[in-house]
């Protein structure tokens, strides 16, 4: 599977801890973020993250560009509501809304979804995306 790992920068830390906690799940897949974000987690985590373009909007924009070519199976976006990004995420949550890519944007959500994943429960995506 194709599983995003984002996060805005005051979720960071979460969201390495959650690598940590569920890296032996996330290994089993190809994982893809923003360029900074991929450095920290490979570099907290010994995961193998795809870095996009180290312009924020750039990368969101390749990102959500994939989604929506249904080249994403998951996304993973931890997400501070008082953030000033807050609202440039739209379209990456279209691009999953648009095409039922499963999405995260809190930490329990996350950990649902990558307990679904790892128990099969959205193998169908796989179907879809070849």
């Amino acid at each position: 599977m194709n599983i995003v790992l984002m996060a805005d920068s005051t979720k960071n830390e979460l969201l390495v801890n959650f690598c940590i906690a569920y890296r032996n799940m996330l290994s089993k897949h190809a994982l893809f973020s923003l360029i900074n974000t991929s450095s920290l987690l490979e570099s907290s985590t010994e995961l193998n993250v795809f870095g996009f373009s180290t312009d924020y909007s750039g990368g969101l924009d390749q990102i959500a560009s994939r989604t929506m070519y249904n080249e994403m199976d998951a996304v993973i976006y931890l997400r501070d509501t008082h953030s000033p990004t807050y609202e440039a995420v739209n379209p990456l949550i279209r691009a999953c809304d648009y095409n039922s890519i499963p999405y995260a944007t809190n930490i329990a959500g996350a950990e649902v979804l990558i307990l679904a994943i790892d128990r099969g429960d959205l193998d169908w995506r796989e179907l879809v995306r070849d």
